[in-house]
């Protein structure tokens, strides 16, 4: 499967949520259509606050932030300056599932992060990318299992959009207003918050774009594990329940 990268200005231009938005659905009729190549879009957006069709009243800012209500799946989240946002505007073969979708996205944010020394991975019954509960050393204070890299996509036509948001570099305190996708027991990190410094957007962008074309070409892969994580201890992981939210699937 061939991918059409378009960056919109990445690395010079914030681009507001609403025209960006309009473009996907655009290109979603279009890749449905069959008059464009299935494409990948990567972004940074200007400042906004997205809710996808499960958030709660509780988790919405509580200082009354607007918010643009979407029709992804997922919960609220947070997109702005220092975060890479990439929406995959792909046909879906028939034999690939919604989840399997997801799971290929995961792995291919997992494979990136790995480029970067990180060891990351899938928590059960949580969508995105996850760095597992640190215990900390010495002075250091005990860190919780935090998300780097969250998930909430649309499959309508058979035909995705919406999709990633990778932390970078973004300003963490737009995070604390929120229940960031509705999780009241996990934390949210940066690469930079990790790494101690900042790689350029463009830069994990390019670092990206081999892993989601090999992981969207929909051939056989080997499938990362899932972290052992606080809330859901090893003993627990065959009976959780399958990640059900992130998704939303239309007509």
């Amino acid at each position: 499967m061939t991918l059409d990268f378009r960056l919109l200005g990445l690395g010079t231009e914030h681009l507001d949520y609403r025209p960006t938005w309009d473009l996907q659905r655009e290109l979603h009729a279009e890749v449905v259509a069959g008059r464009t190549p299935n494409t990948v879009l990567m972004l940074e957006h200007s400042s906004v606050y997205t809710a996808g069709k499960r958030t709660e009243a509780r988790e919405r800012p509580l200082d009354g932030t607007p918010v643009v209500d979407v029709d992804r799946g997922g919960k609220i989240t947070w997109h702005g300056p220092g975060q890479l946002v990439v929406y995959p505007i792909v046909k879906l073969p028939q034999a690939v599932y919604v989840v399997d979708y997801v799971r290929r996205l995961e792995e291919a944010m997992i494979g990136l992060f790995a480029d970067y020394g990180l060891a990351t991975g899938r928590v059960k019954g949580r969508s995105g990318v996850w760095l597992p509960a640190d215990p900390g050393t010495g002075a250091g204070h005990r860190r919780i299992e935090r998300k780097i890299a969250a998930i909430g996509v649309r499959v309508a036509g058979g035909t995705t959009m919406h999709g990633v948001a990778i932390n970078v570099d973004p300003d963490m305190t737009r995070f604390d207003t929120i229940i960031p996708c509705g999780l009241v027991d996990a934390g949210v990190t940066s690469l930079a918050m990790e790494l101690g410094r900042a790689p350029s957007l463009v830069e994990v962008a390019e670092v990206l774009r081999p892993h989601l074309e090999r992981l969207l070409s929909f051939e056989p892969y080997e499938q990362s594990g899932y972290l052992v994580s606080d809330h859901d201890p090893v003993s627990e992981h065959e009976g959780a329940a399958p990640v059900t939210y992130g998704l939303t699937v239309g007509v």
